[in-house]
């Protein structure tokens, strides 16, 4: 098996790790504890399971040096046929992982606003402006991961190096994410009526490839 290859499985393996440890984060620690519509009870939440939002702050790091090395093993693979294509892409998925690791500081900061000694009610009020907060940054790493997205899947689409459908499907989850974010930072009304299964693509075409990867590798001559 040729490094490209290996180069292929690996982050495959590690794309799995990104959306393993980023659904954890969101959904299992942090989705746990909030409670939509009442800041006291989610402020209240969070500081009795402090070690539950903790491990949701590590899956988030985990996260992040996952894809990492999901962005430097595919920019070493497309390289070779597109160097500035995929220089660019990789700078977007970078500028992005920068992004949400600044971001894990909000979650930092939620936990050390106890140490203020204020009222039970106005923590409360901080606990939910830093996990709106915490939120817009997301969607705003989104529009970069949504670029970097659009461009792997031109890369894979130009390359060969895996099936067209592959290349579809994650041009597909770039395109939702950059419409999805943009539309919530710019048009927070209209971004309410888009429908929940909106944002489906991200997480198939995402998998697609992930699993691809993983299980398939590349054509190694059209790499």
């Amino acid at each position: 098996m040729s490094a490209d290859a290996s180069h292929a499985r690996l982050a495959g393996f590690l794309y799995l790790g990104t959306i393993g440890f980023g659904v954890y984060a969101e959904v299992v620690a942090r989705g746990a504890l909030i409670v939509r519509g009442d800041p006291a009870a989610t402020a209240q939440a969070i500081f009795a399971s402090g070690s539950t939002f903790r491990i949701g702050m590590i899956a988030d790091l985990a996260m992040l040096g996952c894809y990492i090395g999901v962005t430097i093993l595919l920019h070493g693979i497309f390289r070779k046929r597109a160097p500035l294509a995929s220089a660019t892409a990789a700078s977007f998925s970078l500028i992005g992982i920068a992004m949400l690791a600044c971001d894990t500081l909000l979650s930092a900061m939620i936990l050390r606003l106890p140490d203020l000694g204020q009222p039970s009610s106005s923590l409360a009020d901080w606990v939910y402006l830093l996990l709106r907060v915490h939120g817009d940054g997301y969607k705003v790493s989104l529009v970069f991961f949504g670029a970097y997205c659009l461009l792997l899947g031109w890369l894979i689409w130009r390359g060969r190096a895996m099936p067209r459908v592959v290349g579809l499907l994650v041009a597909a989850a770039g395109a939702c994410n950059l419409v999805n974010s943009l539309a919530w930072l710019g048009a927070p009304l209209w971004a309410a009526q888009l429908p929940q299964y909106f944002t489906l693509p991200t997480l198939l075409g995402e998998l697609a490839l992930a699993l691809w990867l993983l299980a398939f590798g590349i054509r190694e001559r059209e790499a």
